[in-house]
């Protein structure tokens, strides 16, 4: 089932420019990367590009298991105390000889479609 990302998440994501992407490794280990993204507004996905995003482990990970989650997150304050969270749980494809949002990017992509998103702090 695809989760939908309420106006106030994507508001919150758009904020960011850096998340952790979490991919599971061939011998089950999970493996988590900081990597920028973009939403993707029109299909409801969060895109990740890169340089050489297809010689990545990350990339090559999905080959075997196309689960994953992305979090993005941040402290708001310190005083008082607000901290802010968005866990996007879902799976990714691996893309190849694809047009991406970053200009000198790699023609690779990992598509994330959302099937779980955790909040708090947000709205």
């Amino acid at each position: 089932m695809i989760a939908t990302l309420s106006p106030a998440q994507i508001e919150y994501m758009l904020s960011q420019r850096l998340g952790r992407l979490a991919t599971v490794r061939p011998d089950g280990a999970p493996q988590n990367n900081p990597v920028g993204f973009h939403y993707n507004e029109a299909l409801g996905t969060i895109d990740i590009g890169g340089y050489h995003l297809g010689n990545s482990q990350k990339f090559r990970n999905l080959a075997k298991e196309p689960r994953v989650s992305f979090v993005i997150d941040d402290i708001k304050s310190v005083e008082p105390w607000e901290v802010r969270m968005l866990e996007i749980r879902g799976t990714a494809e691996a893309l190849r000889g694809v047009d991406t949002y970053l200009e000198g990017g790699s023609p690779e992509l990992i598509r994330i479609t959302p099937t779980r998103i955790i909040a708090f702090g947000i709205e």
